[in-house]
This record gives C-alpha cells, structure tokens and sequence, in this order.
C-alpha cells in the first residue's frame, strides 16, 4: 500500500473518532445536569423529617415517629396526605427541560411562590428543592434541585411529573399545619372509656345520660337527673362502637374569627364529655349550622337549619370544625334509646 493511502485512511480514522466523540459527548448530559435532574429519592423508608415552607411565611415539619408522622410535634398527620407526599418524593421524574425563553421567569417566580422542601435520612439532608406551579399543559410542575453539599441551587429548572398520573405535584406539598393535620376527632374503644356524658340541651333534663364503664364488659346507665336505669346490653354495645373513627368533614380553626365569636356567644345543643382510664376528659359540643340552600315552603319543606352538616368545638375549645350528621348524628341519642325490650338488668 502506499505511504499516501495509509495517511489518509488514518486521517479518515481519526476524523470519523472525533465526530463519534464529539457527538456522544453533545449527546450525553454532562455529571452536572445528571445532579441537576435528582430530584427523587427512592429510599422512602429511611426518611425520618420532611421540612415544608413557602414564602407567605407558612411552615410544616414532618417527623416519623414510632406512632406515626406528626406534624409541628403538634398532631397526627393524615395518612393520605403522607402517601401522597410520599409517592411523589419516591417516583417522580423530570419531564423536560424548560425552554431557554422561560427560563429566566420561571426562576424568577420560584424565587417568590414556592414550595420549599428538605427531606432528611436521619440528621443528613438527602434533597432539597423548590416545587413551583403547574406546567402551562397541566402535566408536572416547574422544580429546581439544590446542591446539598454546596448550599447552591443549580442553574437549570425542569418540568416533573408522577410517571402514570395526570395532573401537578404542588398539591401534594402541603405547607398548611391545619391540613396536614388527620381528621379523626373521635377515636375511643371500650377498654380506653372510663365514662360517656351527654347533654342535650334542647330535651329534658331526663332525657340526657351518663354511662358509667367498670371495664370492657360491665356498665352502668343513668339518666340526666343520676337515676340509675335499665339498658339492653347489645344496644349499649353497639352505641360504643359510634366513638370509634369519627372525622370531621373541613377544619375551621382560624378561618373565621367572625363566625367563632358569633358560635361562641349562643349555647351548644348537644355536648358529649368522654372520660379515659388516664382520667383525661375530652369536651365535644355540637352547633347547629344556618342552612344556605333553597327552601320551598309551599312543596312541604322547610329547614331551621343545616340538614347535613353542623359544627363542632373540641381540643378543649381551641378548635372548631365542619362535620356531617351523617358522621356524627347517631351519638345524638336520648336515654330512651338503651330500653330494653324485656328486663335485663340494671
């Protein structure tokens, strides 16, 4: 072969190993934009604090505890909530880069109406980003991915999204003590029951009741005036049941000054004190709702208030709350409802 033909089949050789590895490296993103798109954590199950702010000054800790996750060390967490938070930080991947053009205003309102999120393992700060709003399309949210060790955000936003699920993640992100907060106000057992006392307010006084538990198995009936009275043990039984799992529908703490004094200034008319072993009393008073649907009193009805739903104060007053009769109504009951339909025993 001659000396020629072998420099230009090298040369050929070298110029077609450059353009491979000229491409390969364009082609492939660099180990910074790889960090860049980090943001799930798959190992979900060695996260043990969840730090949530935005920048109307509203904050949220999340830590796991042997009971379950608390929120604020404050209350118990809604299980939901925490599974929805939990696949997101678990499965959700970048989308998309954003385009050139938005990028500098998509930073920008990061900046200003995001969602702040720092997950730990243990003491480590394993992610920390910032979830902003919707994708114009309404699949993902904008998110920017911090540095961890640096401190620094990295310079690239991008658009997430849940592989398989249509819609954003900010949602999902809640910053809101309250709405984090599990919505079971109710939630005794007979061997916890040291005592149940109703009142109703708007019956006789002997209407009302007061039942006494010595154990799981052994109770005592008396009526609003303290006289002992006779039950049907299976009624009894089942009216128990009623205090396990009641939740409340919306949460109205600090939503209305307005409507918690106007609530406050009139009388409960219907109030349930129940007394654990521990001798711990919790209060529940019940308030009637104005009704703000259509009445029609030429077709036969006509309501003085709310059918469905009423209030509810509790937490020893400090807390009020939307709950459906539904939920709460079948512990409304009289002592009238315990008579046995042969004797049984007092």
């Amino acid at each position: 072969m001659k000396k020629s033909s072998v420099i230009i089949i090298t040369l050929l050789l070298l110029l077609t190993g450059g353009a491979i590895y000229i491409y390969s490296t364009k082609s492939k993103p660099s180990t910074v934009e790889e960090d860049s798109r980090m943001f799930r954590y798959k190992d979900t199950a060695a996260i043990t604090k969840i730090f949530l702010a935005d920048k109307d000054g509203n904050k949220s800790t999340l830590l796991r505890t042997k009971g379950g996750w608390i929120v604020n060390d404050k209350y118990p967490c809604r299980r939901d909530g925490i599974l929805n938070l939990m696949e997101a930080i678990k499965n959700m991947e970048v989308r998309m880069s954003v385009p050139k053009a938005a990028k500098s205003n998509v930073i920008r309102y990061l900046a200003t109406q995001s969602v702040k999120v720092e997950i730990y393992a243990g003491d480590e700060l394993v992610r920390q980003y910032y979830v902003g709003y919707e994708a114009e399309d309404g699949e993902g949210s904008y998110m920017l991915l911090t540095d961890v060790e640096s401190g620094k955000n990295y310079p690239d936003p991008y658009i997430c999204f849940i592989p398989g699920f249509k819609g954003y993640l900010q949602p999902r992100f809640i910053v809101n003590e309250n709405d984090w907060r599990d919505r079971i106000v109710m939630n005794y057992t007979p061997p916890e029951i040291k005592r149940i006392k109703n009142i109703d307010l708007e019956a006789p006084v002997d209407s009302s009741f007061t039942i006494d538990l010595e154990n799981a198995n052994s109770f005592k009936l008396k009526n609003g005036k303290g006289v002992e009275v006779a039950f049907d043990d299976a009624k009894m039984r089942q009216y128990l049941i009623y205090f396990q799992n009641v939740s409340y529908e919306v949460l109205q703490t600090g939503k209305s000054k307005k409507l918690h004094d106007s609530l406050s200034a009139v009388q409960p008319f219907y109030t349930i004190d129940i007394t654990t072993t521990n001798f711990k009393t919790d209060e529940y008073k019940f308030y009637r709702k104005q009704f703000a649907g259509d009445e029609a009193p030429e077709k036969g009805f006509k309501f003085d208030y709310d059918p469905d739903r009423l209030y509810m104060n509790f937490n020893h007053g400090k807390d009020w709350a939307l709950i459906q009769y539904y939920t709460v109504g079948k512990l409304f009951t009289s002592v009238n409802y315990f008579t046995p339909s042969a004797p049984v025993k007092k």
